[in-house]
């Protein structure tokens, strides 16, 4: 009865083989996500829309850029024609942008406040959200970036960067705000 000890290890091995024993192979991670949005602010409807004209003018420009993956994103914003030599807050927000500012939604919050607006500095800071305050330079243009160690989930990515009229607050009770939204512009992320 030697065939048995033979029959068995030739099974073994064509088990082996097919991947049902041993090591599993490695599994390959997805390729980075990577989205670009380059619009010119209009006061009426499309990918950017200016709210107040006298922070961000019809004409301004945005790019908006993020890479996603392997647990991280980085998303940049650039900006010109805007006011002068000011300070304006920005953030990735949860919709797109719509004919009235609020119909951005909140700020994006990988782990959500379950009390809204937030303004707790547990969840509106840095690290939870995608803040991209900026400073223009001399003839208007300035750029922010922000990395976080985290990824949009694929069942809840954000839809837009807003940018507002005042630099975000870190205070408990404000913390996120950052003024009036002044414009927003439409990201797939």
């Amino acid at each position: 009865m030697r065939t048995l000890p033979l029959v068995l290890a030739g099974l073994a091995a064509a088990l082996g083989a097919s991947g049902c024993a041993g090591t599993a192979p490695a599994a390959t991670p997805p390729p980075p996500r990577e989205v670009e949005q380059s619009a010119t602010f209009a006061a009426g409807p499309g990918p950017a829309i200016t709210y107040d004209e006298r922070l961000v003018p019809a004409g301004a420009h945005a790019v908006v850029t993020a890479r996603s993956g392997e647990g991280s994103t980085t998303v940049r914003l650039a900006v010109s024609g805007l006011v002068p030599d000011r300070r304006y807050g920005a953030h990735v927000h949860a919709n797109a942008c719509g004919a009235r500012p609020e119909e951005a939604g909140p700020h994006f919050q990988y782990t959500v406040d379950p009390v809204q607006p937030s303004v707790d500095p547990r969840f509106a800071n840095p690290q939870n959200e995608v803040w991209l305050d900026l400073t223009t330079d001399g003839s208007g243009a300035g750029s922010a970036v922000s990395a976080v160690a985290w990824e949009f989930p694929a069942d809840r990515r954000a839809g837009s960067v807003v940018v507002h009229a005042m630099p975000t607050s870190s205070e408990p009770g404000t913390a996120g705000t950052a003024g009036a939204r002044a414009a927003c512009v439409t990201v797939g992320f």
